[in-house]
């Protein structure tokens, strides 16, 4: 059976991580996390002290940054020099700086050509912000997915709830939710947008079953033509 690669873009909080990882285990491929990425190399900047407007030191660090995706359990984690960092990089104060970090072109160009060799063999489902339109734009599948802020701000702090045993204030997260929209949204390197080819999935009222199931029988529409 052939294979193909799925791009899943958009907002936070829509639901992309939770469906990318559901629809990436039915069909049996790659699940590829490249928020995930970002927020290990935000991470990486706080733990060593390297202040995002301090571009020599950005420079100097990136070579020491290697990120790669591990499964534990029955997920994937996310790995930052060999050290299991899934838990911290959901944090909100990695959260609060990561679209800043995401939208330096330097960070961009090293994560993206990492993301590219990855979806080179097929059988992908990747998701962020770019992903059609900028790292995999020949994908078969493209998503753009949306949600009404006040829905994706009870979702988020359900997230954090489970990962972290926290209530965050629900006006804490929607300011960062709009901030983080605002970044993405404007920054001159590879903007949070639309692609033409792509298909709009307003998940306000979906359940994550749903969200699945709309873009695995799409997809198997493709796969089995």
């Amino acid at each position: 059976m052939k294979k193909i690669n799925i791009a899943i873009d958009g907002y936070s909080a829509c639901g992309k991580s939770s469906t990318a990882k559901r629809v990436a285990k039915r069909l049996d491929y790659i699940y590829i996390d490249t928020g995930a990425m970002y927020r290990a190399v935000t991470l990486y900047f706080r733990l060593h002290l390297i202040d995002i407007d301090n571009l020599e030191g950005i420079k100097n660090a990136l070579p020491n940054i290697q990120i790669d995706f591990r499964k534990v359990g029955e997920g994937h984690h996310t790995f930052l020099n060999g050290e299991d960092v899934e838990e911290e990089i959901r944090q909100p104060y990695v959260a609060a700086l990561v679209s800043e970090v995401a939208a330096m072109s330097n960070i961009r160009k090293m994560l993206v050509e990492q993301q590219k060799k990855m979806a080179a063999q097929k059988g992908v489902v990747m998701e962020g912000r770019d992903i059609g339109s900028v790292v995999i734009p020949d994908a078969e599948l493209k998503f753009f997915m949306t949600a009404d802020v006040d829905v994706r701000t009870k979702r988020r702090q359900q997230e954090l709830l489970q990962d972290t045993g926290r209530a965050f204030p629900l006006e804490e997260l929607k300011a960062n939710l709009l901030h983080r929209d605002r970044i993405d949204s404007t920054r001159e390197d590879s903007p949070l947008t639309k692609v033409a080819d792509a298909i709009e999935l307003d998940t306000t009222l979906l359940t994550l079953e749903d969200q699945i199931n709309i873009i695995c029988d799409r997809a198997l529409e493709l796969i089995q033509a």
